[in-house]
Formats: C-alpha cells, structure tokens, sequence
C-alpha cells in the first residue's frame, strides 16, 4: 500500500514549497492577460496566432482570447504604420565621378497580408536596402554627373517600380520613393563651383564690356553733335561778320565819295587789328602775347599802316 502513494505535488515543508514557487514565477513568465488567455492589439496593429506552432489567424485591433492551455499562443505583432527607411549608396557616374546617393523609401506592411510579412522576410529593412543598392548602382552609372541631379526623379521612379514589384510578394507596399540628396567628392563640388563662378565672372565681364562700349559710342555721338553744333555757329558767326563788313563797305563808299570797297576793307583790317591788341592788353587772364618784338618788326607794322593810310588817300 505504501507504494501506491504518490507524492504531493506541493510539499508542506519550507524548502519544497519555496523552491517550486521559484520556477512557476521565473521558468514561466506570463502577463496577467495572457494568464487569463487575453490579450490586446493596438489600433494601427496587427498580432499573428499560432496554435502549437503553427500560424492559425491574423488578429485585428481589440481584445481576443487565447486559450493557452489549448496551445494557442501570440506568436507576435505587425505595425501597420508608414515607416520610412534612409539608404546611402555610393556609386560612379559615367563621367567617373563618386557620389553618394540618399534615398528615402517609405513603406508599410498590408493587414491582408500579414502572414507574409511576419514570416518571409527576417530582416525587411536590410533587403530593402539591397534593393535600393542594385538600382541604384544600376541607373547612375549610365548617366554624367549633370544629368544625375536633372533625371533624379527618374531614379526615384526605377527603384521604386523594382521595389513594388519584389515587395509585394513579402506583403509590403511601397508607398513613396525618394531621392533626397545627391552628394559629390568634395574635390568635384568644389571644382564645379569654381566652373559655375568663372562663368558668371566671364558673363559679367562681358555685360561689363558692352556698358563700356555703350558710354563710348554716347560719349562720340555727343562729341559729334556738338562739333556739329559748333560748326554751324561758327558758320553763323562768320555769316553775320561778313553781312556785317558788306554793310559797312556799302554804307562808307555812300558817305564818302571816291573810296573804293578795298580802301574800306583796308582801314576795317586795321581797326580790328587795333581792337584786337586793346582787348588782349586789358584782359587780366592773358598772362603772354606772341608778337613780333624787335625794332624792325615794330618799324615794319607802321610801314604797313602808314602805307595802307597813305593808299588810301592816293586813291
């Protein structure tokens, strides 16, 4: 009889009772929903079932009841969310140029299909990536540098057709491809910035020669429209003096009978010639006259005078 008593699952005893409470709390670890085989999945979440191991349903937002003594268990949970994943991929261009292109790819996983999600793929991220990596490294290196920054959408557009299209086999959609920042070497940035600055400077000097080229032109215009001007008021000048000796001429040979128009012109050249020499003695700004100086030259300009006077009663 003594062998058909089993022993106590429970000892009474301190040592046993305390010992076997130690591995209940710490070999099983279980929430107090999940002891009462409930648990809870958050809006924009989905949890994944499994019974003994195998997927049994996809579980919506709300509260569900797990039976875990039937072996019904939370395998684990889906954010349905956009997250967004940032890929830097250098590459060449076909200039030979390195650049390192940043791409930004936005995606969520679908609730319909869910169970893909969760068990096809380990590590999402890392295989797009390498997505990322083999389009990229694909579609730049058959442009130059310029047409990279000019066809940047294009890239965009590439790697996100090949995205959809292997992601969606995984249950994930791709909801936005970016491409946010094309990086050259430092040496190339700033070697197109020095291209881009000698430009502008060969635009200004240009612009800056053509301003020149306008003010001389004006400036010769005006100086030809003034001579232009002058001339015609010398003309006018010499017009009006000439009117004016024909006037005298005429009215001297009226009130003086037997003169001749030259006698007249001979005594009007003297006149001025003595008016002349008044006029540049009293002026306080002629500091020198060139003359003739010597004795004979001054003998010389009374023969003439008295020459032309003495002519002049002749006749």
């Amino acid at each position: 009889m003594a062998s058909l008593v089993r022993a106590p699952l429970f000892h009474a005893s301190p040592p046993y009772f305390h010992l076997t409470f130690f591995y209940l709390t710490r070999q099983v670890p279980l929430k107090m929903g999940q002891a009462l085989c409930c648990i809870q999945v958050d809006q924009s979440t989905v949890a994944i079932s499994e019974t003994f191991g195998k997927f049994e349903d996809v579980l919506e937002p709300g509260c569900h009841c797990l039976p875990w003594c039937f072996g019904r268990q939370l395998a684990g949970k889906l954010t349905l969310r956009v997250q967004q994943l940032d890929v830097r991929c250098e590459t060449k261009t076909k200039d030979n140029v390195f650049v390192n292109v940043v791409a930004s790819i936005q995606y969520r996983a679908l609730a319909e299909k869910a169970s893909d999600a969760f068990y096809k793929l380990s590590n999402t991220r890392s295989q797009i990536q390498s997505y990322v990596f083999d389009v990229i490294r694909a579609s730049v290196p058959k442009l130059e540098l310029d047409s990279v920054f000019e066809q940047k959408n294009e890239i965009a557009r590439a790697v996100e057709e090949e995205l959809e299209k292997a992601m969606s086999n995984y249950g994930f959609e791709i909801v936005q491809t970016l491409i946010v920042d094309i990086e050259p070497d430092v040496h190339v940035k700033s070697a197109m910035n020095e291209i881009n600055a000698a430009a502008r400077l060969r635009v200004a000097a240009n612009e800056k020669a053509e301003a020149e080229k306008i003010l001389q032109i004006k400036r010769a215009e005006g100086e030809a429209e003034a001579k232009y001007l002058s001339g015609l008021g010398i003309a006018r000048q010499r017009q009006a003096i000439v009117d004016g000796l024909r006037d005298s001429v005429l009215a001297f040979s009226e009130n003086v009978p037997g003169t001749t128009s030259k006698d007249v012109m001979d005594m009007v050249l003297v006149t001025q010639y003595f008016d002349t020499m008044k006029e540049i003695g009293a002026s306080s700004k002629s500091n020198s006259v060139f003359i003739p100086h010597g004795p004979g030259a001054v003998r010389d300009i009374a023969s003439q005078i008295r020459n032309g006077l003495l002519q002049a009663n002749t006749t």
